[in-house]
Formats: C-alpha cells, sequence, structure tokens
C-alpha cells in the first residue's frame, strides 16, 4: 500500500524541465503541514523592523486577531499596547465601503499612538470589496503629514508571506528624499539573522565603510527617509529587489544582489562588483577566503558526487544552491519551491544540463515521507522529523546558521554540514543493513 502510494505521488510531480511558470509545480495536498503563512504576516514582520512605524490591519476579525496575537509576543512591536492596531470590518463596512470609517479611525490613531508613519495593510476582503486604499493611504498622508502607505496583502492571489514583505519593503520608497551622498551602504531585506555577525560585515568594517539603514531588519523612519544619501545597496534577499531597483531609478544608487550564494565564484564577483562601486580596492582577505574555498571544494568533492537529495527549505537562494550542489556531482530527485524567479533561469539551466529533478510546492513533508521509499535519497536539505528519516536511512543536512552568514563563510558552513549529513547516512544505512 505504502509503495503504491509513493509511486502516484512520484507520478503526480512535474520535472524542472517542464515547468514554465509557478501554476505548473504540483501542489500535493490541499492541507499543508506545517503550512504556509499569509503575507498579512510578511507586512507584519516587516514593518516590526521599522521604529516609529505603525501597522494598521485593515479586515475581518480573523485577520485582525490573528496578527494581533502574534506582534504581542514581539520586542519589535511593544506588547499588547504596541505598535499593531487593527480596523476591523462589520457587514455595513464590506457592503457600502470602508472609506469613511477608516478616515474616523485614524483620527483616533494619530491622537492616541502619534506615529511617524503608517502602514494600512489590507487583507482579502479588502481586496474583494475593491476599495481603494492607495487613494486613502494619500489623502491620510496629505492630511496628517506623515508617510502613509498602502500594502495589499490579499492571500489569494500569493503562494506565502514573501510578498507582504517585498511590497512593505516597496512601499518605503515613497518616504525616501534626495540627500546629499554620503559614502554610506544600506543593507536590504535582511528579514533573519544579524548582519553585523556576517564575514561581508567584518570586511566592510575592515575596509573602513559605513553601514547606513538596515531594512527590514532594524532601523528607524528617519534612517528611511535619508536611506538616498547612500551610495549603494545590498540586496540580501528576493524581497528587497524591487526597492533597490526603485532606489536606483530615483536616486541613481546602484545595488549589489548579495543573497545567501552557495557558489563561491557568484560570492566572488559579488564582492568584486560591491568594492568597485564602492570605489576602494578589493581587501586581500578576499582573495585568501576564496582561494581558501575552492581549495575546500577541491577536497570535499569526491566524497559528494553521486550523493542523491530532496530539497525542502534552507536560508540560501533554491536554485541557486541547487546549481551549486548540482555541480559539484550531487543528484537533486525533488525540489520544493513556491516560485520560478526571472532572474533564477541561468541556475536553472546549469541544473538542467546534469539533472532533471521533480518539483513540488513547498510544505509538503506530510505526503513526501511515502516518497522516500520511492526516490530512496541520502539526503534531506531542510526541516523535517529527523527519526523518521532515520528509519529509512535518510540524514537531515541543517542549514539555519547560514541566517547569520554572507560570504564565503556560506559555503565552507554548507560543505561542513553536507559532509556531516552523508557520515550519519551512512551510518543509519549500515544500521538498517541497507
Amino acid at each position: 500500500m505504502t509503495e503504491n502510494k509513493g509511486k502516484e505521488i512520484v507520478s503526480k510531480l512535474i520535472p524542472l524541465s517542464k515547468a514554465k511558470k509557478v501554476k505548473d509545480i504540483p501542489q500535493l495536498t490541499h492541507a499543508l503541514f506545517p503550512g504556509t503563512h499569509c503575507p498579512l504576516m510578511g507586512a507584519a514582520m516587516a514593518v516590526g523592523g521599522i521604529q516609529g512605524s505603525l501597522l494598521v490591519v485593515v479586515g475581518t476579525d480573523e485577520c485582525t486577531y490573528y496578527t494581533k496575537s502574534m506582534t504581542i509576543h514581539s520586542e519589535n512591536f511593544g506588547g499588547l499596547n504596541g505598535r499593531c492596531v487593527s480596523v476591523v470590518l462589520n457587514d455595513h463596512d464590506v457592503t457600502f465601503g470602508s472609506t469613511e470609517k477608516m478616515h474616523e479611525t485614524f483620527k483616533e490613531i494619530m491622537e492616541e499612538y502619534k506615529p511617524e508613519c503608517v502602514f494600512l495593510v489590507t487583507t482579502c476582503v479588502i481586496e474583494i470589496i475593491g476599495d481603494d486604499y492607495d487613494a486613502i493611504a494619500e489623502e491620510l498622508s496629505k492630511e496628517y503629514h506623515i508617510p502613509v502607505a498602502a500594502v495589499h496583502t490579499e492571500h489569494f492571489k500569493c503562494e506565502d508571506h514573501f510578498p507582504g514583505l517585498e511590497r512593505t519593503l516597496t512601499a518605503c520608497a515613497a518616504m525616501m528624499t534626495p540627500q546629499e551622498k554620503d559614502g554610506s551602504i544600506n543593507v536590504l531585506g535582511q528579514r533573519m539573522g544579524d548582519f553585523a555577525t556576517t564575514e561581508l560585515a567584518a570586511l566592510l568594517k575592515e575596509a573602513n565603510q559605513k553601514i547606513g539603514m538596515q531594512l527590514p531588519s532594524g532601523c528607524t523612519v528617519d534612517e528611511v527617509r535619508r536611506a538616498a544619501a547612500a551610495k549603494v545597496n545590498i540586496v540580501v534577499h528576493d524581497i528587497a529587489l524591487p526597492l533597490a531597483q526603485e532606489m536606483e531609478a530615483n536616486f541613481g544608487i546602484p545595488y549589489v544582489y548579495f543573497n545567501r550564494f552557495a557558489d563561491p565564484e557568484k560570492i566572488y564577483a559579488n564582492y568584486q562588483s560591491l568594492f568597485q562601486y564602492l570605489e576602494v580596492p578589493v581587501p586581500a582577505a578576499v582573495e585568501e577566503k576564496y582561494a581558501a574555498c575552492k581549495a575546500l571544494i577541491a577536497e570535499k568533492q569526491s566524497k559528494l558526487e553521486g550523493i542523491t537529495y530532496i530539497y525542502g527549505n534552507t536560508p540560501y537562494d533554491c536554485f541557486e544552491i541547487n546549481n551549486f550542489m548540482t555541480s559539484l556531482g550531487m543528484v537533486p530527485q525533488v525540489i520544493q519551491t513556491n516560485r520560478l524567479p526571472e532572474h533564477d533561469k541561468e541556475n536553472i539551466q546549469g541544473i538542467l544540463a546534469k539533472a532533471d529533478p521533480l518539483l513540488c510546492k513547498s510544505a509538503n513533508i506530510a505526503p513526501l515521507q511515502y516518497v522516500y521509499d520511492e526516490l530512496h535519497p541520502h539526503l534531506y536539505l531542510g526541516h523535517e522529523f529527523g527519526a523518521r528519516l532515520r528509519k529509512k536511512g535518510i540524514a537531515v543536512v541543517h542549514s539555519d546558521m547560514a541566517m547569520n552568514m554572507l560570504g564565503f563563510e556560506t559555503t565552507s558552513y554548507l560543505l561542513g554540514q553536507i559532509e556531516k549529513a552523508i557520515d550519519e547516512c551512512f551510518a543509519y544505512r549500515k544500521e538498517l543493513g541497507l
């Protein structure tokens, strides 16, 4: 029965070569475990990192309760009486519109909270009834002389919470004003982890470079306003790409897309681009770390060749890390993803040059347990139940610590975690007599 179930599920998956858009990627179950998050959560995460701002959730009591229950446990929001408030719509508002209620409520909000800026986050019901919150935000901004931005977080158009993060960051562009350049560097998209602990931050500090705004990992409204003073933006996650592109168009600030990449060639190229924009020599430490990283790959590659794996979720860039591992001789059997970004075409072609893994949507670990008996992978990258995998001779590659890394350290850490998991895998299989 389990064997038949495994074959059935595998038959539902689609090869990477046949996936042209996100809708092509199959979702194995209607109820996902551990489940996806609403973009409303993403918006809340982003606003939480901007001191002096206020999150106003507009929608049903379920949506507003969900957000408040999340933010009262966050130090960033200040607890129960903190920087998250709700405008709950009733049947009358849904039928006749919420514009009047929003204006009345906003007056109370300003009197009580006196925020420096406000993000009006609209939920599904607002998007369905069609109230124009972009216009409402513009009216309120003019009336109260503070930045008010509308952030749309309808879940029925989104796969996960990332659009909420992206749209909140992009909305910040309207708050920025022309500034005299101060040679600083903005860090955009650091949603988790601490940039200050990364290799990249250490090398910039050694080169006497000034870090400016860090959005959304911790900044003030005033720092957002003055963000155009920067000489260059570093984008450390896809969620900040639209903001960086808008800042480049509006203020002429170039950006370097410096995600948590695994391929040392990509990392090396990013370091060169960054220091070229900064108009300072590339530190000797970059060359040293690059050489050490290449040597480590040469040392470990023979152990990686032929190792099969299922990719779940990691702090790394999905298709970039899979392209890198495939280039080392590893064999991806299944990749879980909720997106096929345009800028990933090169990585996808790199994977297809050596393999054609199957695809499914993320958060499918429940039905995938049947796939393990069909594909027999050596490794699972991401979050899964280690005890369940061990019984099948599969080891988990843990990579959460990469949240606090940027640069060549991400490569050496990944290789170390993979090697450790390979040793565990063969130990498990020996125990099981496989």
